[in-house]
Formats: structure tokens, sequence, C-alpha cells
């Protein structure tokens, strides 16, 4: 490392250069990364659900559907409406009630449930199938184009609807969050440092570090848009301490040292070593969303610990290179800081160790409770204002004409029409399913003969039939999903390998997915970050109370919510945990570090002053940089899985830096005998 720092330092213009020049592969990059705007295609590949969109797509060219409520005149009209559609690229099959009856079938042959279903007063559905997948390019601009020729984007509903208005809202939006983030950090920063120059340099440095990572995500093909919604406002509060410490570092050593170059030279060998650990264990809490059987775990894994990386090598060049080149000017603009000492704060959590202790017991006892009762949805449409045209459709769709969770079941070709006839009669009878239409049902009311080829082998081809049908219970309901169950072992009975595919079934998955990822991923990061803190502090009972210290806040912070009254998305759950555990057990590294450093000579009392003295400003400044960065996109953003991501997030770090500056002194104090006696080099000095 000292090699690497003498030649930063000698270098400085050189890195600047060179840094300035990687940001135009960094955009390029950027620009041609694809999002993903459907968190359902994250969703295991071996799973039946995602296996039955595959067959949907590959044997019935069925990719992605669309429902479109259209206003009926007359027959003529609809026609033409029809013709207009067809002719929107990658549209595969355009299918109304008035393609039946065109063929000279009288309508009161047709199945009432049928009717009921398709036309209602003066409207009638037109089934648009699309050659592609829901969250594909294509089928997006189709959908664009559809709801050009409907001329009424509220009378096309379907996934990709959602899927396209929450890609345009969340593009509307991250410009946003990004200008939000910086203006407040840059506010902290003010309040924070000695210099007016200093905190759009630190900004700038990260900046840097955020255009690389984001540009280097091309790697991965493409990210989700949460991860690109989130990344950067993440990256910036994660990261901004370590940029912080190196410029302390730099102007502690400036006064000793009169060459800002060797001043430079000490201060980045110094802050590599201070931020080593601090920096590895936020990387393993990314990491372990890896471990995540839904994809977008390692989506944003992947992308935050590249994010880190990438924060903490800028920060160990061009931040040192910008500080030398601009050395004079930050002189020049000097100011005082205007952050207070917290004086009270100190001598509270000194003083008052075993109120603070008996504080903690009071309040987990309620917090757990609301921990484990915090209630979730998984319905991915919630996550999205009411007034987007894709809610306002689907719900038009569900009152008037009781469609709420279309699925699709897949059979086997050879299945016998009397089996098949039972299976038909057996999903019937269960409570919420008002249609199932299948080839067996055509031929009851003899239409299969009749029917034009182009209709008929939308529902059976030479490997398996389509049976369709239709739940009045919502998507990812209790009720829905029970209901899954029964129909799976209904159509398991008559053919062991049929598949159900649709919305309600890929919801149920991602639900007992992420219920099982929620507990894994849990128990990883703390199991991987515990043995990080093992080598880093070399004691077994630190990092026990460190691990407790920060889910503790992470217990209370996710508890606010149940006793808000507020139902998360699922993911931030998932997600925040890690996150929180990650980014904020700094903290607590840092005050048992200083702790340890003080305790050589100085009894417990004096040890924890000081300490608190030392480390309380460094928490509080580290954990506001994080607050500000995410808060304004908790504020700003409509979209909910954006908006509750960062809420949980920005009070977080709120809550780990009071439970860290309070609760974690009180434990230092009362467990000091235990730490002295199983931390390496301190059992002399207890």
């Amino acid at each position: 490392m000292k090699k690497l720092s003498k030649w930063i330092t000698n270098n400085s213009l050189l890195i600047i250069i060179i840094s300035v020049l990687l940001l135009i592969p960094s955009i390029i990059g950027y620009m041609h990364t694809k999002v993903n705007y459907d968190l359902l295609v994250y969703l295991p590949e071996n799973i039946d659900t995602i296996k039955g969109q595959n067959i949907m797509t590959d044997e019935f060219g069925v990719g992605a559907f669309a429902f479109v409520t259209a206003d009926y005149k007359s027959n003529t009209e609809i026609k033409a409406l029809e013709n207009e559609i067809r002719k929107i690229d990658t549209v595969n099959k355009v299918v109304s009630i008035e393609d039946v009856t065109d063929v000279s079938i009288p309508i009161d042959m047709l199945p009432t449930e049928v009717l009921n279903k398709v036309k209602k007063d003066n409207t009638l559905l037109i089934l648009v199938t699309f050659e592609n997948g829901t969250s594909s390019e294509e089928t997006m601009n189709a959908i664009k184009d559809l709801r050009e020729v409907v001329k009424d984007a509220n009378k096309v509903c379907g996934m990709t609807t959602m899927v396209l208005d929450t890609m345009e809202l969340s593009n509307k939006e991250i410009v946003a969050y990004v200008i939000l983030a910086v203006l407040l950090v840059l506010l902290v920063l003010v309040f924070t440092t000695d210099s007016f120059l200093v905190p759009p340099l630190l900004l700038s440095n990260i900046g840097m570090a955020i255009l690389y990572n984001f540009g280097s995500n091309i790697m991965f093909g493409s990210i989700s848009y949460i991860t690109q919604a989130i990344s950067a406002v993440l990256q910036l509060g994660v990261t901004m301490d370590f940029s912080i410490f190196l410029y302390n570092k730099y102007e502690q050593i400036k006064h000793k040292e009169k060459d800002k170059r060797k001043a430079m030279d000490k201060a980045i060998q110094e802050t590599f070593t201070s931020v080593l650990g601090s920096s590895l264990t936020t990387f393993a809490g990314f990491l372990s969303l890896c471990s995540m059987e839904l994809l977008l775990g390692k989506d944003i894994g992947l992308v935050m610990a590249k994010g880190v990386l990438c924060g903490l090598i800028t920060v160990l060049t061009v931040l040192p290179a910008l500080l030398l080149q601009l050395d004079k000017y930050i002189t020049k603009t000097q100011h005082k800081i205007i952050l207070p000492k917290f004086k009270h704060l100190q001598t509270f959590a000194a003083t008052k160790y075993v109120l603070t202790i008996i504080i903690s017991i009071l309040i987990f006892i309620p917090a757990l409770y609301g921990y484990t009762h915090v209630k979730e949805y998984y319905k991915l449409d919630n996550s999205l204002p009411e007034y987007l045209p894709c809610r306002v459709s689907n719900k038009f769709l569900s009152e008037k004409y009781g469609i709420t969770s279309p699925s699709f079941i897949l059979v086997n070709k050879d299945l016998k029409t009397n089996d098949l006839e039972d299976l038909t009669n057996e999903i019937k009878s269960l409570d919420g399913i008002d249609m199932v239409i299948s080839p067996g049902e055509l031929n009851k009311y003899g239409l299969e003969n009749i029917l034009p080829e182009e209709l008929t082998k939308d529902y059976k081809n030479d490997k398996y039939q389509m049976i369709l049908l239709n739940s009045t219970y919502e998507v990812a309901s209790d009720d829905i999903n029970n209901q899954l169950d029964e129909i799976k072992k209904i159509i398991n009975k008559y053919d062991e390998n049929a598949i159900i595919a649709g919305e309600s079934a890929l919801t149920k998955d991602l639900i007992e997915i992420a219920d099982h990822d929620f507990k894994a991923v849990n128990y990883i990061s703390i199991a991987v970050i515990f043995i990080i803190m093992l080598f880093v502090l070399k004691s077994i009972s630190l990092p026990i109370l460190l691990v407790l210290v920060i889910e503790f806040a992470i217990i209370l912070n996710t508890s606010i919510a149940y006793f808000e009254g507020t139902t998360l998305p699922f993911i931030s759950s998932i997600v925040v945990g890690t996150i929180q555990l990650g980014a904020t057990i700094d903290y607590a590294i840092l005050m048992s570090n200083t702790y340890l450093s003080i305790r050589k000579t100085k009894d417990k009392h004096e040890a924890i002053k000081e300490t608190l003295e030392k480390c309380i400003p460094s928490i509080i400044v580290s954990a506001l940089c994080f607050f500000a960065a995410t808060f304004g996109v908790a504020i700003y953003s409509k979209i909910d899985m954006i908006g509750s991501i960062c809420k949980l997030l920005s009070r977080g770090a709120l809550i780990s830096m009071i439970v860290v500056s309070l609760m974690l002194p009180a434990l230092l104090i009362v467990f000091d005998k235990l730490i002295m006696n199983t931390t390496k080099g301190m059992k002399k000095y207890e």
C-alpha cells in the first residue's frame, strides 16, 4: 500500500485525467444497460409456472396477452378496430365475440359463462395476444401502439400495461431521486465539514464512483428498475463516510506534516487500514443478497457490492488527487464546523447505562411483536399509484366483467375427453371459480368443428391442451393461493405433469420463495458479517454484542411500520434488514475499536467517555449522510416499492445511530470483563 499511496500522491493530475476519461465508457455502458420493470422475471427458471410461461410462448405463440374493453356500437366498427390492432408489430391474435358469431354460429349457442365474460352493456372484450414475453421491449412498444389505436390507455388491461406504466413512472422520477439525494447530502456536508469547497469535491468523487458502477452494469446485460432507482442513493449513503474519513485524516496530518503530498500519503495508508473492515462488512452485507432464490437479490447485491468497491477505489485514488490539486482553494474557503458536539448525549450514554439497558429491554418486547406481525403485500400493481392507466383498467375489468385472476392450465394433448370433462367439472365446483373454458367445453356445445382453425389452434396443439379459467379472488390473496393448491391437486390426478400458468400462479411462487429468502438471507448476512468481525475485532464476544445491537435497531425500525398501520411491499423486508446491518454495523465497529484502544490505558468508565467523545460526531455525520441520501427518495417516490425501501433505510440509519450511541456504550461497560477476557491481547489490561 505504501508504494501505491506514494504513486497516487505524485501523479494526482494524471489520475484526474484518467478518471474523467473513464467516465466516457461508463456513460456508454450505462446507456446500453437494459432495465427490467417486471419483478416476476426474477423467479427461478426451474419452477413450473415459469416453465408454463415458456410453453405458452414457444408452443402457443402467446408470450403475453391484453384485454381491450371496447365501446360497442356495431359489428362493423368492432371489426375495423380489430383490423387496426392486427397491424401492430408482434401482435399474434385478436379475438372477440364478433369473430365467433361472424361464422354463422348463433350467439345463444355459446356458454352463458363465456358470454357474461365478453359482453356487458355497451362494451365488449377483445383479447389481444403477443408473440413476445410480458416485459419484452417489443411487447411494451406494442402496448403503447395499442393504447394509441384504442385512443384510451384506460381501456387496455394486462400485466404488460403495469410493466409499461412502472417503466414510464420510474424513468420520470429517477433523475429527481439523484438530485434530492445530492442536495440533502450537500446540506449535511456543509454543516459537518470545515470548507465550502469540500462538499462538492466529496460529492464529485462519489458521483464518479456511481457512474463507474452504473457503466459496468453492462456486464450483467440488465438490472431491475428497483436496483437502478436505489443503487445510486445507497452507494452515496454508504460510501460517503469513507470520503469524509480520508479528508479528516488528511487535515489532521497536515497540521503536523507541512508537505501536503507526504500528509496525503499517510492519510491514504491510514484510511485504507481503517475503512477496510467497515467496507468489508458493507460489501458482505450486499453480497449476502445473492443467496436469495429470487434473482432480484442477486441483482441488487452484485450491483451494490460493486458500488462499494468502486467507492472505496475512488476514495483512495480520485479524492486524494482532487484534494491535492485544489488544496489552496479548500484552505481559502474554510469555515467553522456548525455541527454541535453532542455533549449531553455523550454524558447520558456514559453515566445512565443501566437506565439505557432497562429502557431497551422494555422497548424490545413491543418492537419484536410489531416486527413479527408487520403486514406485507405481493400484488405488484399495489406498488403503483391508483390513477395510473394499468390500475384504472384492471379495476374496470374486475368490477365490470368479474375478470380478476385469469389463469391457464396446460395438460397433455392425449388426455381423454371424459377425463378432461371431469377435470373441468371439478375445477368449476371450487368456490371462487366463475369460468372454465376447455376443448371439452367447446365439444359439449358442438363448437370445436365449427370454429375456424385460427381460433381452435390457440387452445390445442400436438403436445398440450389449454384450459382457461378465471377466479374472482384477488391475485396474491390467501383465497387465491389456497384455490391454486386445490386446482393443482385436481389437475395432477389426471395429469401429473400438468402446469398452471398466469399471474396468480407466478405471484404464489413469488410469495413462497420470498418467505424462504427472508429467513435465509438474514441468517447468511448475520453469519458472514459475524465471521468478518471475528477477524477485524479479534474478539469472540464483541461480534455477538455488535450484531445484537444492530439487529435490535432493525427490529425496532421494521416494527414502526406495524404500529403505523403500514403494509410493506414484500421485497423491502427482505433487503432492508440486510442492508441496514451491513451499512450501519460500521458505526458499532468504529466505537468498539476505539474503546479497545483507549481501554488499554484507562478504566472502563473513562474509556467509554473518551470513546464517545471521539466517535459520536463521526457516527452522527455518517448516519446523517445515509439518511439524507435516502430520505428525499422516500418522500418523493410515487412507486411504493422504491419509496418504502428508502423510507425504511433512512429511518434505519437514524435508529442505528441512536442505538449504537446509547445501547452499545452500555453493553461495553456491563460486559467489559467478558470483552477483555475474550478479545485477543486485552486480557492483561483487565
